[in-house]
Order: structure tokens, then C-alpha cells, then sequence
């Protein structure tokens, strides 16, 4: 089922996520969903608060081109052991905040500690989009949106933009 993406500013994007304590019928529901959600967007990331789930749950695939196998991840509970010294900018966009972009310097790469739907605790360093995309992701699940890192104009002006569309979408309806 596609759900509903939260729009900035919604107070639930800013909120500190509860860790997952057990994984249910609910939480594999909800896993497959914001699969369903991301792709459909289309995104190569979703976290659980940008549904309305205040739960460390955060699913990614950044296997983006045609020729590439879709290689979906869900992940419970994430945290990131070990990032490098290197950075990488990257263009950042979020389902959370349309048709916004800004680039954003974070650790090029980085080792994350998880749970699977399985409960089995997982570990991978990831590099590239992966690496960006994993960190835009526990952000979220941190309270922590990319413009958070831009300057306060920059940072006033998107949220300005998504309160005129959150705005119109209420208008239409939508």
C-alpha cells in the first residue's frame, strides 16, 4: 500500500524515532509499504517518520539505473559505527521537501550496524549514493532534514516554499 508522504514543515519530521523492540506482522506491513511508497515516489530512500511511523525503520535502493537488479534494503534500528575522514558532496533531494535541492558534504563513506526483518544484526560499509543516502535516512530518524545543513536563508526560503505548496495541495484537495 502507498502511503502518504509527509510534507516540511510537519512536526513529526523533526521528532527523535523510537527504536523498533519487536518485529511484528505490523512492522513487516510498514517495511513493505514504504518500499512501495519510495519506489512509487520515485526515491531511492524513505524513513519511517516520512509516513507518519515515528520508528527507526528506514528502507533504501540505490540501485538506480535500468540495467541494475533493484536491490531494496529495510533496515531497524540503524547506526552508523564508523564514517571516513573523506567527504563527498552530493546533490541531496528529499520526498519530504519536492522538487528541492541543495548539496550537502558528509562522510564519503561509512559502516552501519542494522537489524534485518529477519532480526538477524547485519553490518556494511557503504560508499557513494549508498553512503549519502544511508546518512540522509538516520538523519531523518534523528529529527535531522538535509536543509538543516544549509545556510538560514537558503534553509527560509525551501521552508517558505513548502508551506505555499502544503498550501495548495490543501486547496486542491490533495
Amino acid at each position: 500500500m502507498i502511503r502518504p508522504i509527509l510534507i516540511h514543515p510537519d512536526p513529526r519530521l523533526k521528532k527523535m524515532c523510537d527504536p523498533v523492540t519487536d518485529i511484528t506482522p505490523e512492522i513487516r506491513d510498514l517495511a513493505r509499504d514504504m518500499l512501495e511508497t519510495m519506489y512509487d515516489a520515485p526515491g531511492v530512500g524513505l524513513a519511517g517518520p516520512q509516513v507518519g511511523a515515528m520508528l527507526r525503520i528506514l528502507t533504501m535502493d540505490c540501485s538506480k539505473d535500468a540495467e541494475t537488479e533493484p536491490q531494496p534494503m529495510v533496515l531497524l534500528n540503524p547506526k552508523i559505527t564508523w564514517a571516513s575522514e573523506d567527504l563527498s558532496t552530493y546533490e541531496e533531494g528529499c520526498l519530504s521537501i519536492p522538487e528541492q535541492y541543495a548539496e550537502v558534504e558528509r562522510p564519503a563513506r561509512v559502516r552501519a550496524r542494522w537489524l534485518d526483518l529477519d532480526g538477524t544484526e547485519r553490518e556494511q560499509e557503504f560508499d557513494g549514493l549508498w553512503a549519502t543516502c544511508l546518512q540522509h535516512e538516520i538523519d531523518h530518524l534523528d529529527g535531522k532534514l538535509f536543509i538543516d545543513y544549509l545556510g538560514p536563508l537558503k534553509r527560509q526560503m525551501i521552508t517558505r516554499k513548502m508551506q505555499k505548496l502544503k498550501r495548495e495541495r490543501a486547496r486542491d484537495g490533495a
